[in-house]
């Protein structure tokens, strides 16, 4: 089923050199590995066991770490009826509706598919927000459903998190100290942890352009579907605003799971950092949205763009 939602042409080309390079960057991650330990077969079954754990359990991890729990429609019928409305405009499966008990305002999508979709919320988030811009950050975190956001960033990251754990595991075991072993053991290590940090260095990287990418595609899509960028670009600066008055002591927890959500709990906008960061900085997302209100011009109502 292909949902109305709404793409970028030019982001999505962007997005795709860089699961290209992230591709060639992980055969030649894997390649070296079965070089290095001589044995494809232990490549394989290490790599198979991780990737199946990430990428099947992931999301329930991030909604158990959000204390998250799904809400039925008696208890929010509002927001309900709001994901109701969103789903049916933009021909998708309706994920499950959950509710997180933090003040923080943020909201966040996760599932490996439309099929199996989460689509949380704060308390912080719903107490703060007009139905408009409430309207406009759920049609950002549905488009990441669409577009399948979660399994692609999941996928893309998976090597990633396999030479980070190589990385890892060889200043924990102290692999060059302590116990016995040969020369030829001891450059083999030093090969796989030389490789390996270089693979986790460029992914990351790699990784974090591509998120920056597909949260600017779901604004926009967002921006299309609800016919308001003015309403999404207000919840953006409202947000925004209210997590820079959390102090950062109070946002570190909620720091590990960025990656997941509407706004990054950074409490600042970056500077070099934007480099590293998981979403585009506040003032591009801004600038992004008033072309597209632009775009669609005053008389553009909800859901004309869908």
């Amino acid at each position: 089923m292909r949902s109305r939602f709404q793409s970028d042409r030019r982001l999505t080309v962007r997005m795709g050199l860089t699961l290209f390079l992230l591709g060639l960057l992980y055969v030649g991650f894997v390649a070296a590995l079965i070089v290095l330990l001589r044995s494809w077969v232990l490549v394989a079954v290490l790599v198979g066991a991780l990737f199946v754990a990430q990428f099947w359990f992931s999301d329930r991890i991030a909604v158990f770490a959000m204390r998250a729990r799904p809400v039925a429609r008696e208890e929010y019928p509002e927001l309900h009826a709001v994901v109701d409305r969103l789903c049916a405009i933009a021909d998708l499966p309706r994920p499950v509706v959950a509710v997180s008990a933090m003040d923080m305002p943020n909201a966040f999508a996760t599932g490996r598919s439309p099929d199996h979709a989460v689509v949380c919320v704060t308390t912080g988030l719903l107490r703060r927000l007009e139905p408009a811009e409430l309207e406009g950050v759920l049609a950002h975190e549905l488009s990441h459903v669409a577009h399948k956001d979660v399994a692609v960033i999941t996928v893309a990251s998976f090597l990633g998190v396999v030479a980070g754990l190589v990385v890892r595991f060889a200043f924990y075991s102290q692999i060059f100290g302590g116990g016995r072993r040969d020369q030829n053991t001891a450059i083999v290590f030093a090969a796989v942890l030389g490789v390996s940090a270089a693979v986790y260095a460029l992914s990351f990287l790699l990784i974090r352009a591509l998120s920056r990418y597909r949260e600017l595609a779901a604004d926009r899509a967002a921006a299309l579907l609800t016919g308001r960028p003015s309403a999404l670009a207000a919840a953006l600066t409202k947000v925004s605003g209210e997590i820079a008055r959390i102090p950062t002591k109070d946002l570190r927890t909620a720091q590990a799971f960025n990656a997941f959500y509407f706004t990054p709990a950074t409490g600042r906008e970056p500077g070099i950092e934007r480099f590293f960061s998981t979403h585009p900085p506040l003032g591009q997302r801004l600038e992004q949205l008033g072309r597209i209100s632009v775009e669609l011009g005053e008389a553009a109502g909800p859901g004309k763009a869908g």
